[in-house]
């Protein structure tokens, strides 16, 4: 029997996860919102991997509590996940995996791209998500891994916050309001460059983002956690002492 794998958070991607890991051989542990992490970890002390899939809001009051036994063995994922999220946490080298894919209560599952891992553990993700028919590669470097998650974030932060002004599909987003979305798209990269602290290649970055817009052009721009997410870029924004007035006035007419 192959060593287990711990989830935390047990949702609709977590529930695409288990079942290919269950295909894969793994048993899987399920870790739910009222369970103590310290307690689950002396009963599960050397899993082969924990794999952490709670919200944006929830991840950093998380990984602070996450027992030493269980940090050289964590699995991460966020829409909006940067190296500085893990590394405030002096997390080394956790097993990153870019989700592309949705998955929706009552809907079936509808898969964008690829998503693709890097880290100690990625080949058993990898193998999880192929048992699953979803394309999984493996990075080969840090830099590609900082690439997909910046696209990523660039992706979901772009069309969100313009389906605050404007919930049509992503297709229509570029094709009919593409000044809109590279307005937006250019502010979130001067946060984001700010938050790696490095130059990022802005077109490379949008040309990313388009690729995700092609493929699945008929997905609807807004999502539910559109204006928390622009409540969190806005908040980065004034940390950084960086103007993003396009934000700011899609946020004021928002909440108005």
């Amino acid at each position: 029997m192959k060593k287990p794998i711990v989830v935390i958070g047990i949702g609709e991607l977590a529930g695409v996860f288990t079942q290919g890991f269950l295909r894969s051989g793994y048993p899987v542990y399920p870790i739910t919102r009222g369970m103590d992490l310290e307690v689950e970890c002396s009963q599960i002390p050397d899993p082969e991997l924990v794999f952490i899939m709670v919200q944006e809001s929830e991840l950093h009051k998380l990984l602070a509590k996450i027992p030493e036994g269980w940090r050289s063995k964590l699995g991460l994922l966020q829409n909006e996940l940067l190296p500085r999220d893990w590394q405030s946490h002096k997390i080394i080298k956790p097993t990153v995996t870019v989700v592309w894919f949705e998955k929706k209560k009552q809907q079936l599952l509808s898969n964008i791209l690829y998503s693709p891992s890097f880290g100690p553990k990625a080949e058993i993700i990898s193998q999880a998500l192929q048992a699953v028919d979803i394309p999984a590669p493996i990075l080969d470097n840090e830099e590609q891994l900082l690439y997909e998650l910046l696209r990523k974030a660039l992706y979901i932060l772009t069309v969100n916050i313009a389906g605050l002004v404007d919930n049509c599909t992503v297709g229509d987003l570029w094709n009919k309001n593409q000044s809109l979305a590279k307005e937006i798209a250019g502010e979130v990269i001067l946060v984001q460059e700010k938050m790696t602290g490095k130059q990022l290649p802005h077109e490379r970055l949008v040309n990313g983002m388009v690729e995700g817009i092609k493929d699945c052009p008929d997905r609807h721009c807004l999502g539910r956690s559109a204006i928390s997410r622009l409540k969190r870029i806005l908040a980065y924004a004034q940390e950084a002492n960086i103007k993003t007035p396009k934000l700011l006035e899609i946020y004021t007419r928002a909440t108005a």
